[in-house]
């Protein structure tokens, strides 16, 4: 096994570590504040820092993990392709968003994430933009690349699954992590959907789109091959997140966004993962198979 390997398993364990360590902060230990009372220092200690900065400790491992992953299954080239414009328009769209209202609604974020860019958006946000929008990306795009024989339809579809992927874990995680004994942002015009306006939605999915587009057209200068059986840390980062967004819900008894997170994000983020790892000749009929490598293809949250 490969240093970088072992390297992408450390971060991503931690990953999900610092999220299980903060689900249990948030969930068992803040809402009860005898308890806290009781610590030993050490552990008083511990439930601090948790409280300061776990948030930002799960995110940086996450785009770490997504990270060292890209750079080492696609290249210099390829990742930074993507976690630049990533980066970029996450970033743009939350300071016009906390400015203006727009693309996501009137919202303001909290303490708890970590430095804040202007006085506004937490550091770590775009970071998340860019680990989850990679992740949902790459399953949408090998999922396709092995089910179609149109390139373009892969690209255009990775684009719109990868968006849809994207906007189905802020349908879980946005109502808890507003609404929680210690928010992390605050709708300052509480919407319809459980206290966020529809317009959040066409904004999740408008600025990953964008982010997706953009570093679709850079990986199209230069060939690649995508890793088609090498899945398991995207849909590790997937699966976790959505995962902790869940228990989140659940635990404020928000049920439908949980729901509608699982019909149009982690079911078929499952589907599109195995089709990714089935053999394209039991897909696709052999005469069909095209054995060239797709320089657009192969591409990829």
């Amino acid at each position: 096994m490969s240093t970088l390997i072992r390297v992408e398993r450390a971060l991503v364990i931690g990953h999900i570590l610092s999220m299980a360590f903060g689900l249990a902060g948030l969930l068992l230990v803040l809402p009860n504040p005898d308890f806290i009372a009781s610590l030993p220092p050490i552990g008083k200690t511990a439930f601090a820092w948790s409280m300061a900065g776990g948030g930002v400790m799960y995110m940086l491992l996450g785009m770490a993990a997504v990270t060292v992953y890209a750079y080492r299954t696609l290249g210099v080239w390829h990742w930074l392709g993507f976690m630049l414009p990533a980066l970029t328009i996450s970033l743009s769209s939350e300071l016009l968003g906390t400015s203006t209202g727009f693309p996501f609604g009137h919202y303001r974020y909290l303490t708890g994430l970590g430095y804040k860019i202007s006085g506004l958006v937490p550091f770590t946000i775009p970071l998340s933009w860019f680990y989850l929008g990679f992740s949902a990306y790459l399953i949408a795009r090998a999922g396709l690349n092995n089910k179609l024989t149109s390139n373009w339809l892969k690209i255009f579809g990775s684009i719109v699954l990868g968006s849809i992927f994207l906007t189905a874990w802020d349908f879980v995680l946005d109502p808890a992590m507003s609404q929680t004994t210690m928010p992390f942002w605050v709708w300052e015009q509480p919407g319809a959907f459980f206290g966020m306006p529809y317009q959040n939605f066409a904004g999740w999915f408008g600025t990953g789109a964008t982010f997706m587009t953009v570093a679709t057209l850079i990986w199209l200068m230069k060939p690649f091959k995508l890793p088609q059986h090498q899945l398991g840390l995207p849909l590790a980062i997937y699966v976790s997140n959505f995962a902790f967004a869940t228990i989140m819900s659940l635990a404020a008894g928000i049920y439908i966004p949980v729901l509608l997170g699982l019909i149009v994000g982690l079911l078929p983020v499952l589907l599109l993962y195995r089709w990714a790892n089935t053999p394209i000749e039991a897909i696709i009929p052999d005469n069909m198979v095209d054995v060239s490598v797709d320089p657009v293809g192969v591409l990829s949250k």
